[in-house]
C-alpha cells in the first residue's frame, strides 16, 4: 500500500497526535487482557510457593496455590493459563514415564484448576525435558535425540493431559510429525475438541535460561538442543514448519522466543492468516525486570510497550509472565 499525502502544509501528520483522545481514535493496534496466556510453574507440596530467583515476581506454586492463582487471574480477565511442572529429581528418568502419569504435577493441576475455575482455559506443555534425566526434549540414544520413539511418548503424554481436562495442548518439543500423531490420537480417543497450539517455530535460543532454572532443567541438561530447535539465522524455515504443522492438524501456531523474532510473527500471520501467538520467554521477562529494578527503565511502561509490539507484529495473543501485572494495570488495581 502506497500512502498518498497532500503537500505540506495541507498534510501535517502531527494533527492526529495532538491529544490522547485523537491518538486513541486512530490507534492501529489494541492490547487487552483477553490477549494474555499466563505461564505458571507448579511444584510439589501443600500451601507452598517459592520464588524463582532469575525471574523476579515469578513463583513455583503447589497445586492448591496454582488453583487459587488461576481463580485470581480469571477474575482479572485472563482467559488462559499454561502449566509447566517442576518435577522432583527422583521422578526424572531415562524413560520419562512420569510424563504420562495421570497423577503427575501437571495433570493434578489441570484437575484442580478446572474444579476451581471451570471456564479458565488450561494449556499444557508437551515435551519430555521436565521428566528426563538428560534435560532434553526427547529420548537420547547413543548421544542422539531420536525422533520417532519420542513422538510415541509425546502422544501418551498428550492423551494423559487431555484425559485430565486440558483445553489446549502445547507441543514444545519440535520433533518431526508430532502434530499429526497427536491429532490422530486425540481424534481416536474422542478428544476431538482439544486444541493444539503448536510451538511451530521454536528457536534454539539463549533466552531460555531463567525458564530452565524455574523447571529445574538447567543442571540436568546435557548438550544443547540445536538438532531439533531452529537456527536463529533462519526465517524461511519457520514458514515451512508452520505450514507442516497446520497441514497435520494444528489449530494455532506459536513463535518462540517473542521480541527477537517479531519479523517471524509478521511473516507467519501474513502468510497463513491463522491464530498466531508468541511466547515472551523468561529471558525477555527477566531483562525487563532487572532493568526496572535497577531504575534504568520504567518497568510498567516497558511491559506494556513490549506486549503491544506483539500485536503490532500480527499476533493474536501472547504468553507472558507479565499477564497478571498487565491485567492489574489495565483494571486499575
Amino acid at each position: 500500500m502506497q500512502p498518498i499525502f497532500a503537500p505540506f502544509p495541507a498534510t501535517r501528520l502531527r494533527r492526529t497526535r495532538k491529544s490522547a483522545a485523537i491518538r486513541d481514535l486512530v490507534q492501529e493496534n489494541t492490547l487487552g487482557v483477553s490477549d494474555m496466556i499466563w505461564p505458571v510453574f507448579v511444584c510439589e507440596g501443600t500451601n507452598h510457593s517459592e520464588p524463582v530467583p532469575s525471574m523476579p515476581g515469578v513463583f513455583r506454586r503447589s497445586v492448591d496455590r496454582i488453583a487459587q492463582a488461576a481463580s485470581e487471574a480469571f477474575d482479572l480477565g485472563i482467559p488462559a493459563i499454561c502449566l509447566f511442572p517442576y518435577t522432583p529429581a527422583e521422578l526424572r528418568s531415562s524413560d520419562c514415564a512420569e510424563a504420562w502419569n495421570p497423577e503427575n504435577l501437571t495433570n493434578r493441576a489441570i484437575r484442580a484448576i478446572k474444579a476451581a475455575v471451570p471456564d479458565m482455559l488450561v494449556m499444557t506443555d508437551v515435551a519430555l525435558d521436565p521428566y528426563s534425566d538428560t534435560g532434553q526434549d526427547g529420548f537420547v540414544v547413543d548421544g542422539e535425540v531420536v525422533n520417532d520413539p519420542t513422538v510415541a511418548a509425546l502422544v501418551k503424554q498428550t492423551l494423559a493431559q487431555a484425559e485430565a481436562g486440558a483445553d489446549i495442548i502445547g507441543p514444545s518439543d519440535m520433533m518431526d510429525h508430532r502434530i499429526g500423531a497427536m491429532r490422530q490420537a486425540l481424534e481416536k480417543a474422542d478428544f476431538q475438541n482439544v486444541m493444539i497450539l503448536s510451538y511451530a517455530a521454536k528457536y534454539a535460543s539463549a533466552f531460555y535460561g531463567p525458564f530452565r532454572d524455574a523447571v529445574g532443567a538447567s543442571s540436568a541438561l546435557k548438550g544443547d538442543k540445536k538438532t531439533y530447535q531452529m537456527n536463529p539465522a533462519n526465517s524461511d524455515e519457520a514458514l515451512r514448519l508452520v505450514a507442516r504443522d497446520l497441514s497435520e492438524g494444528a489449530d494455532m501456531v506459536m513463535i518462540k522466543p517473542g521480541m527477537p523474532y517479531l519479523d517471524i510473527c509478521r511473516r507467519v500471520k501474513d502468510q497463513f492468516g491463522v491464530p498466531t501467538f508468541a511466547y515472551q520467554v523468561s529471558g525477555e521477562y527477566a531483562m525487563i525486570q532487572a532493568a526496572a529494578q535497577n531504575g534504568w527503565i520504567d518497568g510498567d511502561k516497558a511491559m506494556v510497550e513490549s506486549l503491544l509490539a506483539f500485536k503490532r507484529a500480527g499476533c493474536d495473543g501472547v504468553l507472558s509472565y507479565f499477564a497478571p501485572a498487565f491485567a492489574a494495570q489495565i483494571n486499575g488495581a
